[in-house]
């Protein structure tokens, strides 16, 4: 998937958390093709290198969102490398499998979506307020999903979608007065690496979509790139669905009424 190489993001410097492989190595990529300064972070330094080493004007460092030390930190060194911090993107996620039995479920698996998927992104905000209004043109993109809005499994990780949404309208109402827009990215299925080795699966997804197939890292980098630039100067507190129509139109119900 190509995009117009511009200069939209020059002079601009990029926080992106979980940004070691999929969506989040994508929107390194993107904000980095666009001119900007990108420090990749993931709680796996490894893939976190690896992403930024094809980069210009990437640094990587590990940060686990689960730690509020980690989160600072990782701000800090933005800064001081960079001079200063316009954007945060959290991407950064966690997602247990469900148990049988709701009972079944364990406090921990619950707790550790919870942590890393809603509050590391409140611990990011919190760390990076600061610094995103005094660049005068702050903005913080949070990858949610459709999980947050429907039921497609996974209880934590769908729980912790929907409270991103509800801070992301919180956290633009508290931060508008400083300059600072809050949104967030839906998407539904991507492919991502933790779909490796279940393509078949997503070959079956590919057709509940009305536009017929699942997503890619690059769809949803491009939209977190549009709500973070100045084209969306205009735009905070909303959630911008990138589903392929998913939650719009009920293909499977469709189908079965038309089904001969």
């Amino acid at each position: 998937m190509t995009h117009p190489q511009t200069a939209r993001f020059a002079g601009h410097a990029v926080l992106i958390t979980g940004a070691g492989r999929g969506i989040g190595a994508a929107t390194a990529r993107r904000f980095a093709a666009e001119g900007a300064q990108v420090l990749v972070t993931d709680a796996d330094l490894g893939r976190a290198t690896a992403t930024a080493a094809d980069l210009k004007s990437a640094l990587a460092l590990r940060c686990d969102v689960s730690d509020r030390a980690s989160v600072e930190a990782a701000v800090a060194y933005a800064v001081a490398e960079f001079g200063r911090l316009d954007i945060l993107v959290n991407n950064a996620h966690s997602c247990h499998p469900d148990t049988p039995l709701l009972e079944d479920q364990g406090d921990e698996e619950w707790a550790r979506d919870l942590d890393v998927s809603l509050t590391g992104a409140f611990r990011c905000a919190r760390a990076a307020l600061p610094f995103l209004a005094a660049s005068g043109r702050g903005a913080i993109v949070s990858i949610g999903s459709v999980n947050g809005e429907q039921d497609f499994g996974n209880h934590a990780y769908s729980a912790a979608k929907a409270g991103l949404a509800s801070l992301t309208r919180t956290l633009a109402g508290d931060a508008a007065p400083r300059g600072v827009r809050v949104n967030l990215v839906q998407p539904g299925t991507v492919r991502t690496p933790g779909w490796d080795g279940r393509e078949a699966h997503l070959d079956r997804l590919a057709r509940v979509y009305p536009l017929g197939r699942v997503g890619e890292p690059e769809d949803i980098a491009a939209a977190v790139a549009f709500l973070a630039s100045a084209d969306a100067s205009w735009i905070t507190g909303t959630t911008l669905r990138v589903d392929g129509g998913l939650l719009a139109v009920n293909t499977v119900f469709q189908q079965a009424v038309n089904d001969n």
